[in-house]
């Protein structure tokens, strides 16, 4: 897939080089418009910014629950390229004919762990999970993947019926991590990349949840409809691929 986006790329006529910085910045500067994935938004703040210094294109970032990201387009929001959590929301666009097939890529594949901002709250092991009264955050896992993953691991853990009436729900996951960091919660599901930087936990105690016990989180980035043509969402889609950008998405915990 991840061929098959460049040569797609290619074949819309942007040229041989398109890939090489010296290309990107002699294209005259334009602005993409981005849904994001709210797990993905920060890192993409980043990229973004990296990617305006070397293109000199503008990205223009919506973050959101990549299940509420899905509806405004299907209700007609102009979105030109969706970074989703998950990489059945971008199939299931392309099915749908609201997305180019051959653009589709896994961008990043996420991390889930349990997080506290206190230290020694959460065990290496999780075990936290099955201390009486305890009250969990997680987001939504109708809308929100990294939601969905969450709950695959409570059940899988077997303490589902001992959290329930104590699971605080988030629409998205940057609203779990609100909901954990401001103490309305003590511990939460979130997103490794919202808790590390530099290949370090920020602060607090978290347990890095085993990726067998719950569905990968392969996160999948495709060309929508109105970014057809547009130069600026095409470079910042094939920028994603480049070295500098995985570098970013490495050091906050994206594989």
């Amino acid at each position: 897939m991840a061929n098959s986006v460049i040569s797609w790329v290619l074949r819309q006529g942007l040229g041989v080089g398109l890939l090489s910085l010296g290309v990107l910045t002699s294209v005259r500067a334009d602005t993409a418009l981005v849904a994001v994935a709210a797990n993905f938004s920060g890192t993409a703040q980043t990229i973004a910014s990296d990617f305006k210094r070397v293109s000199g294109h503008t990205v223009t970032l919506v973050p959101g629950a990549t299940g509420k990201l899905y509806a405004q387009i299907k209700n007609g929001a102009p979105y030109q390229v969706l970074l989703s959590a998950d990489d059945e929301t971008p199939s299931r666009l392309v099915q749908e004919g609201a997305a180019v097939a051959a653009s589709q890529f896994t961008y990043a594949t996420g991390r889930l762990v349990l997080w506290s901002p206190q230290p020694g709250v959460v065990d290496a092991q999780g075990a936290v999970l099955g201390a009486a009264g305890l009250r969990v955050a997680m987001a939504d896992p109708k809308t929100a993947p990294y939601g969905a993953a969450a709950m695959q691991v409570i059940q899988q853990r077997g303490v589902w019926q001992g959290l329930q009436g104590r699971l605080i729900q988030g629409e998205s996951i940057a609203q779990t991590y609100q909901f954990v960091a401001s103490g309305n919660a003590p511990v939460g599901f979130v997103a490794l990349s919202q808790v590390m930087r530099d290949g370090r936990l920020v602060d607090g105690s978290a347990w890095q949840v085993p990726a067998h016990l719950h569905q990968a989180l392969r996160q999948d980035a495709v060309l929508l409809n109105p970014g057809q043509g547009q130069v600026a969402a095409l470079a910042f889609l094939a920028y994603l691929r480049t070295e500098p950008a995985r570098r970013v998405m490495r050091a906050v915990g994206y594989e």
